[in-house]
């Protein structure tokens, strides 16, 4: 398959640049793949289209703070984005410099964080920081927050709040979860009491899911890596429930990845613990754990419209996002929402 046939116009202006004044007034466009249809709702509406006994597996990731800026010990400007924490000391991130800093170069970061530059593999560099806090506690002092490359402006202390879930606690990310930005306290509790099992997984996004597809041929693209954790408790909810009859949805690409990555390593079942994947899902991917997907509207040519299109079928996303389009919709990270069901 070529990566552009999955290319489509969007308009500027429908790229979301601030998030809804409320998270749950986001709209919702609810598609069923099999019928090929869909329907124009609000996300407030969402218990609507759940029943008693679903299970809803949500990625409690947190972002951190991973932009620092600073200079070479050259004095060039760098800027440091960091990819994922290694340890107390050690980082993998993406510098941008008008010329590479060199392995055994210190950076000056924030005016007062020095890094050495350990080494370099591809895009990613090793540093080190010099300092007897740990890094996650230097970046919570000194980084900020790195809102996606599509919102032109700088992130404020509203986006702090509004660019992490409400249900975000493990610190590691470097993007949002987004399908999860549109639930609130309110929303959660409502869910519960009308009995959805709610539970967990954790996928540190990292900067690559905004990456494009740069090769002509999908099969030639080559996944970033992302850690995840999936806990026994959500591993027994599931099996539960797929025991029962009962549906799994999956909030978010995220968490979809953790749990379609762990069953394809274990011959279609869940286990608990930690992983790594790279898994690439287009169109002929046989989904083994989710049935239903929230998600928000994605980039042209990027992995993740691949993903949504081997859910619901390309056919069908492409009908629904020219729909969006023309309905003007909001995209993105800050954008509305989707409610797929799986095309069988």
């Amino acid at each position: 398959m070529k990566t552009q046939d999955f290319d489509f116009h969007l308009p500027a202006e429908l790229i979301a640049q601030f998030p809804a004044e409320q998270r749950t007034s986001s709209r919702l466009l609810y598609l069923h793949s099999n019928n090929n249809q869909w329907c124009d709702t609000v996300f407030s509406d969402l218990p609507q289209y759940l029943h008693a006994g679903d299970v809803m597996v949500l990625n409690d990731t947190q972002v951190i703070k991973a932009r620092l800026f600073g200079k070479k010990d050259s004095g060039g400007k760098v800027e440091v984005m960091v990819e994922r924490i290694l340890d107390d000391r050690h980082v993998l991130a993406v510098i941008r410099a008008s010329h590479a800093p060199k392995p055994d170069s210190t950076l000056l970061l924030a005016d007062v964080l020095s890094a050495t530059v350990i080494a370099r593999e591809q895009e990613f560099y090793t540093l080190r920081f010099e300092h007897e806090k740990t890094v996650t506690e230097l970046l919570e002092c000194y980084g900020q927050l790195p809102l996606p490359p599509y919102i032109s402006r700088p992130a404020t202390t509203t986006d702090e709040a509004r660019y992490q879930t409400v249900y975000a606690r493990n610190a590691g990310a470097v993007a949002a979860p987004t399908a999860g930005l549109h639930f609130d306290a309110g929303m959660m509790d409502r869910l519960r009491a009308m009995g959805i099992i709610i539970t967990y997984v954790t996928l540190h996004v990292g900067a690559g899911t905004f990456q494009p597809v740069r090769v002509e041929n999908i099969a030639d693209h080559v996944m970033h890596s992302e850690t995840y954790h999936i806990p026994q408790a959500t591993v027994d909810e599931i099996r539960q429930a797929k025991q029962a009859g009962r549906r799994i949805l999956a909030v978010g690409t995220t968490s979809l990845r953790a749990l379609e990555s762990c069953a394809a390593m274990h011959q279609g079942q869940l286990v608990a613990g930690y992983g790594d994947t790279r898994i690439f899902i287009t169109p002929g991917y046989r989904f083994q754990v989710v049935e239903r997907l929230l998600t928000n509207f994605h980039l042209p040519c990027s992995t993740l419209l691949m993903l949504v299109s081997a859910f619901a079928g390309m056919d069908n996303i492409r009908r629904a996002y020219q729909h969006a389009v023309n309905e003007r919709y909001r995209f993105f990270s800050y954008g509305d929402a989707m409610l797929i069901e799986r095309k069988s």
